[in-house]
């Protein structure tokens, strides 16, 4: 069974800002913590973060994904403890206040993804919470191959089921199910999505 998705595109994310290229740049290392400012924004111009804090008893919580052109900071939420985790090697522009009014686009599309997950993650029955986030993942981090969209992005089974409130067991055992139903195919360590258009081709 395939579940459909209303997800939009990032509409700026093959877009860099005119900006960028006056701004001061940093570098960081796949697992490399951002540093914790409250007086800048991070725009980010390749690679991929997500953003994420944890419970008490210290189960993570992912909140959000992030790639190119997307806006990412501490001024941007009010959650504690609040992290950005590098899941590649990225490159930022570091944004001071006095430019973040002209990055209105940006912050705009930083609060709608921010909704958009929240809704996936609520989603029932599993299954269509998995599938619809693997849309998501394919809508940002993906691109065209011949048997589908390809994640090029590498979300291992633990992280998925942290972000969907779930075990990885459960993650593991759906996406097989996926696999068997022809909906989903592995490559090395990446998954491409067979989604509709590809499958009546």
């Amino acid at each position: 069974m395939i579940y459909s998705s209303s997800h939009t595109q990032n509409p700026i994310a093959s877009h860099k800002s005119s900006l960028s290229s006056n701004l001061p740049q940093r570098i960081f290392t796949r697992k490399e913590v951002i540093p914790a400012r409250n007086d800048v924004l991070w725009r980010i111009e390749r690679g991929a973060v997500r953003t994420l804090t944890w419970s008490e008893d210290g189960t993570f919580i992912t909140l959000g994904y992030w790639g190119p052109g997307d806006l990412i900071g501490h001024p941007l939420s009010r959650v504690k403890p609040y992290q950005i985790e590098c899941l590649t090697s990225v490159e930022v522009s570091v944004v001071p206040p006095h430019h973040w009014n002209q990055d209105v686009n940006a912050l705009i599309t930083h609060i709608q993804q921010a909704e958009e997950l929240l809704s996936i993650v609520h989603r029932k029955p599993i299954s269509l919470r998995l599938w619809q986030f693997l849309v998501w993942l394919s809508e940002k981090f993906g691109r065209d191959v011949e048997q589908g969209k390809l994640i090029e992005l590498n979300v291992t089974h633990q992280e998925m089921a942290e972000v969907l409130n779930t075990t990885r067991v459960t993650v593991t055992r759906l996406l097989q199910q996926f696999e068997e139903e022809g909906n989903l195919l592995r490559h090395k360590r990446r998954i491409i999505l067979c989604l509709p258009n590809t499958l009546m081709k």
